[in-house]
């Protein structure tokens, strides 16, 4: 049986893959053809190819807000919740947030193929969400994919936040909660994936929002260089993520070392997968909940 520690660490990591899908799926197949379409100045795919990258590229954008709401709200649970983290958080109801997650990404995206907003933009040549084919659908995409998601991410970290200080200031004396470095450290990283991803995909949100709004008098008052500069804002953010793990998280960064010696020389992956295999078998986590109901402690 896993701890709740180790529950917390396998859930969460589970979120972390999917995150890690909607970020390379733009690179799989959208990116290349943007790049074929800068090189010849134009869209030379035909409609076919700009209707399936713009819909990965939704994809990738919503599937990204969503999984990382997702990673609040577990990170929320088990940290302000630790007592009904277990019963929340268990793999077959992780395995349905999961999916959930998914079907609710593709549900979103689909209404575009009906209302014909996934169209080739010669400004930053790429076929993707047309921002002024519907004012009402537009201000529905903005808000329920952006600010919403970013409401709920912003209530579970500010809730963590204040935990936090509470423990560490020993201002709750009846918190059951035990939080170590490895959770405040996880934590975090994901904090800083979420106000990246904020600050990278704000500009062109609230510039779609004041577009939708009053199409005729501000869209000819927005420079396109704020236009192109904001997008690509956007979709960079898609390569920050890794960048963040091997800055904030030791694990990352030792992979990312192992990956890049194994690439350099091919036969220390032998030796790495030999030593793993003997570590992984040592190393074990104790529970994350104490049962000690007078004080909490926190290792910072």
């Amino acid at each position: 049986t896993l701890t709740s520690h180790g529950l917390f660490f396998f859930v969460g990591n589970i979120f972390v893959v999917s995150l890690s899908v909607a970020d390379l799926v733009v690179a799989v197949y959208p990116y290349p053809l943007i790049l074929s379409a800068i090189f010849h100045n134009g869209w030379t795919m035909g409609n076919v190819h700009c209707q399936i990258s713009g819909f990965l590229m939704g994809l990738s954008v919503i599937g990204s807000i969503f999984n990382i709401t997702a990673i609040a709200i577990n990170r929320y649970c088990y940290i302000c919740h630790s007592l009904r983290y277990d019963k929340l958080f268990n793999l077959k109801n992780t395995c349905c947030y999961l999916c959930l997650t998914w079907i609710l990404t593709v549900v979103a995206i689909v209404p575009n193929f009906f209302v014909g907003s996934l169209q080739y933009d010669p400004r930053i040549y790429s076929c993707t969400f047309a921002q002024t084919v519907s004012t009402s659908y537009t201000i529905t995409v903005v808000v329920v994919h952006f600010i919403v998601p970013l409401s709920v991410v912003t209530f579970c970290y500010l809730r963590i936040w204040i935990l936090v200080i509470q423990v560490k200031h020993r201002v709750r004396q009846d918190c059951k909660q035990k939080l170590r470095a490895a959770d405040v450290r996880n934590f975090l990283t994901m904090f800083v994936v979420f106000v990246l991803f904020a600050v990278c995909w704000g500009p062109l949100n609230f510039i779609g929002l004041a577009v939708s709004i009053n199409p005729s008098k501000v869209q000819p008052h927005i420079p396109e260089w704020l236009f192109v500069l904001s997008y690509f804002m956007a979709y960079f953010n898609s390569c920050l993520n890794a960048v963040i793990y091997g800055l904030l998280n030791q694990n990352f960064r030792k992979e990312y070392k192992r990956i890049l010696l194994t690439l350099w020389t091919p036969r220390l992956l032998f030796i790495d997968v030999s030593k793993g295999g003997t570590e992984g078998m040592k190393s074990k986590h104790s529970p994350a909940i104490t049962t000690n109901n007078n004080h909490a402690e926190i290792h910072l």
